[in-house]
């Protein structure tokens, strides 16, 4: 059995991809601030159910996931982790939208991305160890805000574009690069909007809607490029087993949709086909929000087709699927 290990694996997408490895015969590892033992999902994902895995035995036993210690300010690892490891996926990062941009959590936001690589990288060049391949997970933040104009979708080989989230990606890419050097075969993976059923923007867009109310963030015609989570689990596992693959690849859906119809779609999924339309002005998030408001008005038309070039499906495509799904 080959072993996977993943930083970051507490959050969202982290808790998804565990239990998607475990299911398809891997085993996980985390690295964390404490070491020990944890147990993962003994239910599995709704996504997952939809998927045909519906086994007795993985709804109801426990996985266990074996966490080993690390201190990213401190730059140690336990070997052990290093030297067990066949993969690692690399998603550790402090959550961009969790707080306001002040200047200590731009600095926080960007350090725990390059910190942790230099020492995955530390870690490789000093601790024997067989890892084939280092996945590393980046964020189309890469790319700056576009014209709306789906016949030019920002692709792959663009410069990133100047700004805290440009600025950030690139270092967080070129931290990870090294480990190429010690004959490592690295993916880069620029990951969009993560829709899941638990956790994320999803979580955060039913809120209002709950309450019949349909916000309009903007002009609501900025384009959302998105990836369903069952998508994303996949598509690590694919770039995991798929020795070809090698760089950088933009996780995203191949129907990117505009803010405006996402919430629409998601308040006929949700039943609420007569939630009342509130615009919400630019200039209230910016009051509301500082300069992460900035996001929330972009529009980043990123394209899939390198991705889908390499041979992956994706099972959700469309977002009236992926949000029926979800």
């Amino acid at each position: 059995m080959e072993t996977v290990l993943i930083t970051g694996g507490t959050g969202m997408v982290g808790r998804y991809l565990t239990r998607y490895l475990l299911q398809k015969g891997y085993a996980v590892n985390w690295l964390s601030r404490k070491a020990g033992e944890t147990s993962v999902g003994g239910n599995e994902s709704q996504e997952n159910k939809n998927q045909g895995n519906k086994s007795q035995e993985n709804k109801s036993q426990e996985k266990k996931v074996r966490v080993f210690q690390w201190d990213i300010d401190r730059q140690t690892i336990d070997e052990e982790a290093i030297i067990s490891a066949d993969y690692i996926i690399h998603l550790a990062g402090a959550g961009v939208a969790e707080q306001r941009w002040t200047s200590k959590r731009k600095q926080e936001i960007l350090d725990s991305r390059t910190k942790s690589s230099a020492l995955i990288v530390k870690a490789l060049k000093e601790i024997p160890n067989t890892v084939k391949t280092v996945v590393s997970a980046s964020a189309i933040g890469w790319y700056g805000p576009d014209k709306q104009d789906s016949k030019n979708p920002f692709t792959e080989e663009m410069p990133s574009y100047p700004g805290f989230l440009g600025d950030t990606c690139k270092a967080w890419e070129e931290s990870i690069m090294p480990v190429t050097t010690f004959d490592k075969r690295l993916v880069r993976l620029r990951i969009g909007i993560v829709l899941s059923g638990t956790g994320g923007a999803i979580t955060e867009f039913k809120k209002p809607l709950k309450a019949g109310i349909l916000p309009i963030f903007g002009t609501g015609k900025q384009i959302i490029s998105w990836i369903h989570i069952y998508d994303l689990c996949n598509l690590f596992l694919y770039a995991i087993e798929n020795r070809e693959m090698q760089g950088v690849y933009n996780a995203v859906a191949p129907n990117p949709e505009s803010s405006r119809g996402l919430m629409m779609s998601l308040a006929q999924t949700m039943g609420r086909k007569w939630a009342l339309p509130i615009p919400v002005p630019a200039f209230l998030l910016k009051l509301l929000l500082g300069e992460m408001s900035i996001e929330i008005l972009k529009s980043a038309t990123v394209s899939s087709r390198k991705i889908e070039a390499a041979g992956f499906k994706f099972t959700y495509p469309v977002i009236d699927e992926a949000l029926a799904n979800l």
